[in-house]
């Protein structure tokens, strides 16, 4: 999975997904996901299944800082990064790119702090996971 159109759908609907599991999480409203594409609802199954494993990466990579002090969309950015760098074959810098690109369209501020810091974290992560 490369950086193109359809991918990038996919990534978005995963993330808008992601956003409100944990949206529902917190409130502990039961949630019931809805898909338009296919692929998007397997990333979703496989990656809530890991989101224990995840969390603690993420965690674990977050310097004086928190999981649950990043904002929902923040959250979902990171751990869709840490997901496929854990389980595809994508190279590690189409994760961190992509990444970036989506907190630069959906999070980032006008001042351009938050994709610094999801490049930041998602690089470290990057480098735990690969070595």
């Amino acid at each position: 999975m490369y950086l193109n159109e359809e991918n990038r759908a996919i990534r978005v609907e995963l993330m808008q997904v992601m956003y409100q599991f944990d949206l529902y999480q917190s409130e502990k409203i039961a949630f019931v996901p809805t898909f338009e594409q296919e692929e998007a609802q397997k990333m979703f199954f496989e990656l809530v299944e890991m989101i224990p494993k995840i969390d603690q990466i993420i965690e674990d990579n977050l310097y004086n800082y928190s999981l649950y002090r990043l904002s929902y969309l923040d959250r979902a950015i990171i751990r869709i990064a840490t997901f496929e760098l854990l389980t595809r074959d994508i190279h590690v810098n189409f994760v961190i790119n992509e990444a970036v690109e989506l907190t630069k369209i959906y999070t980032n501020l006008d001042d351009q702090k938050q994709h610094k810091f999801n490049n930041k974290v998602i690089d470290q992560i990057a480098k735990a996971i690969k070595g």
